[in-house]
């Protein structure tokens, strides 16, 4: 009888402690992995640096023309909206994004007699299928996670969130899981 209750309890003890090792390794990689902050000098010399560069020199110019002021001005009449993640009232413009985007799926919208592009991200599934029946002139209320410009569009780009048409959602993020 003894003999059978440590056959039986020792593969148990085995097991729990190679557990409790692989345990202690795993927290010691993620602690060494960490990655180091940057002071806020590092990251003044890195952006000026890149203001520096081509890129930089080129993004400045475009901020300061014409086009920039009007997509920068934009940007910032909702921007509060955005960050306070409030129902913005929009009306789809297009089903389509500017050639050339590369934002993954999203529509044109109009808010405030201003255009937009509203981005939903990459379409890895069918996340996006209610979205997908949205019509020109679709009345809709929105809700956005960030509020973003590059020279490369003429207009400001709208991270969304959360679509509302006709009082039904249809279409809410999922939230990342396990990350920052």
């Amino acid at each position: 009888m003894k003999k059978i209750i440590y056959v039986l309890v020792l593969p148990l003890a085995i097991g729990s402690g190679l557990a409790f090792a692989n345990r202690e390794i795993k927290n010691e990689t993620l602690n060494k992995t960490a990655p180091n902050s940057r002071t806020p000098t590092e990251m003044t010399a890195e952006r000026n640096k890149w203001e520096a560069s081509p890129n930089g020199i080129k993004f400045k110019k475009w901020k300061e023309s014409p086009e920039g002021i009007k997509v920068l001005d934009n940007a910032a009449k909702i921007k509060n909206e955005i960050k306070n993640s409030a129902n913005i009232e929009a009306v789809v413009t297009s089903l389509y994004l500017p050639l050339g985007a590369q934002l993954g799926f999203g529509v044109m919208v109009r808010i405030n007699r201003e255009d937009y592009i509203l981005s939903f991200g990459l379409e890895n599934s069918n996340e996006f299928q209610q979205l997908k029946s949205l019509k020109v002139n679709d009345k809709i209320t929105i809700r956005g996670r960030s509020v973003m410009y590059a020279p490369k569009y003429s207009y400001p780009i709208v991270a969304g969130d959360y679509v509302q048409r006709d009082n039904k959602i249809i279409y809410k993020r999922i939230p990342n899981q396990g990350g920052c």
